[in-house]
């Protein structure tokens, strides 16, 4: 058994707040530049081009890459031989989202209550979601999520009839609505089966997916690469003024599920798609 301080939990959650904000993944950032390469308008190449340079400031700058620096999403795995001492948790992610928005000069735009509207000024509360994994370690993954993206999730509750060609047309029409709204290219999340709590929550999860990687199973591949064929046909663009590459990359996340149903949930993710990771 080993013994970590909840200190230490706050400590890394407030450095991955500010890391993720500041420096977009490898991988992503290579997306742009194979996306500037594949863009056929000289428009959006140049989009991009201005995309690759505001990832490139940001980081030899340490500013936000972005000016919404969203609501935090938090992934805690918690090892079964960890012992967790000094306070409760919940309450040491809250910190650290706490200090790292206001130590990392990001901006607060969360508020306590969805009807009052009145801002928290720290921008908690995060929302937290914590597994418990083997071992002794405690891995955190922090991904901020901005608000214009966000608002174009969508969600249909499938019959088990539904085919697999009705599944990709749901999840391309969702992305090729929303248009400019969540800042394109986008990174497409879904989350296929289980209920429609569990697809909402994988498709948030499939966004940490690495922007050059498919799913291991070639059915689901064959899906993602049929999604991002439809919605990078559909001439949206970078920044919705047109173009050949609409998306970066699609990641679908499936669950077993009732024999009744079959939930899918899409979740947009704008083209900085932020997220870091750390362990304890």
């Amino acid at each position: 058994m080993r013994t970590i301080d909840v200190s230490e939990v706050t400590a890394l959650v407030r450095r991955l707040c500010i890391d993720a904000n500041y420096y977009l993944p490898a991988d992503l950032r290579q997306a742009f530049v194979d996306g500037q390469q594949a863009e056929q308008s000289p428009l959006g190449r140049e989009i991009f081009g201005e995309m690759i340079a505001n990832c490139d400031l940001a980081r030899q700058n340490d500013v936000p890459v972005c000016q919404d620096t969203g609501m935090a999403i938090v992934f805690a795995e918690i090892g079964q031989d960890v012992h967790l001492t000094g306070g409760a948790f919940e309450d040491a992610v809250t910190e650290g989202v706490r200090r790292g928005y206001i130590d990392g000069y990001l901006r607060l735009s969360v508020v306590g209550d969805p009807l009052r509207r009145e801002n928290t000024n720290d921008n908690t509360p995060c929302v937290l979601y914590t597994s418990l994994v083997p071992g002794d370690k405690v891995r955190i993954t922090v991904a901020p999520k901005g608000f214009g993206s966000e608002n174009m999730s969508a969600m249909k509750m499938f019959t088990p009839a539904a085919t697999r060609e009705q599944i990709v047309d749901f999840i391309a029409d969702a992305c090729i609505r929303a248009g400019s709204n969540p800042c394109p290219p986008i990174v497409i999340g879904v989350g296929l089966g289980g209920t429609s709590d569990k697809a909402a929550y994988l498709a948030k999860r499939a966004l940490l997916r690495p922007a050059d990687e498919h799913n291991a199973d070639p059915l689901y591949a064959e899906m993602e690469r049929a999604v991002l064929d439809k919605v990078n046909a559909s001439g949206v663009g970078p920044q919705g003024l047109g173009g050949t590459v609409t998306a970066l990359c699609c990641a679908i996340e499936p669950f077993g599920t009732h024999i009744a149903g079959l939930p899918c949930v899409v979740n947009i993710s704008c083209h900085v798609t932020r997220h870091a990771a750390g362990e304890i």
